[in-house]
């Protein structure tokens, strides 16, 4: 198996071939800046680097070592409570399809989702430069209140500061949240197998290219929308049709490329995904390829990656397509024990290529 997934690029002796892969899998992200770079920010390897270098090092604790886009914490009642926190710093404000409103309250009831848990309560923090217009911020807040009652979601604590004009870009926004996670469910890398399928609950890229060419600067006009959207209905309607459901995460920075590469280092088991079952709309596909950008690096900021049972995985299908925000799901991948630690794609012309994690930050301030 690993020969065939090798086999597009230049032949190797088997033994050559292993020894290759084994150096790719050793390859660990280091942080070798002495300041602080727009990469640090963009979800690839610059970033996991400056989480494991300063964070993870500083706050070193069994939950933040899981490296989550949300804590399960146990409660002494004994029910297990799910807890996030994100910041939004896009740029424009408003896009097609959002706005920064928009996102804060979906990114981290997303967050919440992928930890298996039904979110409920958000605190939200605005941080205002000094100039920015009231009526835009209404608008902005009017925007969070309508996303958080669409998920079902109260926004119920929060914190303003103003700073001096040029101390800031407008506004960010950050949200924290909570939730609880039903009595059973377990979603968890660890419980992943070879053999499990991958499935994406819809179009790749849509947000990312969005706001990158809703900023005006590339001379490109195309009608892409953001996918910003609350994804915990469409998991609750997975997990009730594939209970089995090992692992979610929502491929935001970094896109669909880095979240599998995050999967297979933690797991250290391999994930082959096919080109042809990659679902991307035409239009961002034709942006990301003006742009020379692979569309795998992509933010989205209202789909998600799900490994399921493999005997359950039509059933999780059929049960996504039927919901109003997964009618696009589809089957891209599957889970394997080699290539171990490491994300190959069929390509197309029947060769495969080793997809590593996003390097640099082609999409800065997407989120």
């Amino acid at each position: 198996m690993t020969t065939e997934y090798l086999s597009s690029g230049p032949s190797f002796a088997e033994g050559e071939v292993i020894e290759r892969i084994e150096a790719f899998r050793k390859r660990r992200p280091r942080l070798r800046e002495e300041i602080v770079t727009l990469a640090h920010g963009a979800g690839g390897k610059s970033s996991a680097a400056l989480v494991d270098a300063v964070f993870v090092e500083a706050f070193r604790n069994e939950q933040l070592e899981a490296l989550g886009d949300g804590a399960v914490l146990a409660l002494p009642s004994g029910e297990r409570l799910a807890f996030s926190t994100d910041a939004f710093v896009v740029q424009p404000l408003r896009f097609p399809g959002g706005s920064i409103g928009h996102l804060a309250v979906h990114g981290t009831v997303n967050d919440l989702a992928m930890a298996g848990a039904v979110p409920s309560w958000i605190s939200a923090a605005f941080v205002l430069e000094e100039g920015f217009s009231i009526a835009e911020l209404k608008e902005i807040v009017a925007d969070m209140a309508a996303a958080a009652t669409a998920a079902g979601v109260q926004i119920v604590t929060g914190d303003t500061k103003v700073v001096p004009k040029g101390a800031a870009d407008g506004l960010f926004i950050t949200t924290a949240g909570v939730g609880l996670v039903p009595a059973g469910r377990a979603l968890a890398a660890a419980a992943v197998r070879p053999g499990d399928r991958l499935i994406m609950s819809g179009t790749m890229g849509d947000h990312g290219m969005a706001v990158m060419l809703a900023r005006g600067d590339l001379a490109i006009e195309a009608d892409i929308r953001s996918d910003t959207a609350a994804v915990s209905g469409l998991v609750e309607t997975l997990l009730a049709a594939a209970p089995s459901t090992r692992w979610l995460r929502d491929p935001t920075r970094g896109g669909v490329g880095t979240v599998c590469n995050e999967l297979a280092q933690v797991t250290g088991l391999g994930v082959v995904l096919d080109e042809q079952r990659l679902p991307v709309r035409p239009m961002v596909n034709g942006a990301c390829e003006m742009l020379g950008i692979d569309p795998l690096y992509v933010a989205n900021e209202g789909k998600f990656l799900a490994v399921v049972a493999a005997e359950e995985m039509e059933a999780g299908l059929a049960a996504m397509r039927a919901h109003p925000l997964g009618g696009d799901a589809a089957v891209i991948g599957d889970i394997v024990a080699q290539p171990a630690a490491t994300v190959v794609l069929r390509t197309g012309f029947g060769g495969t290529r080793i997809v590593d994690m996003l390097v640099g930050d082609p999409l800065p301030r997407i989120c």
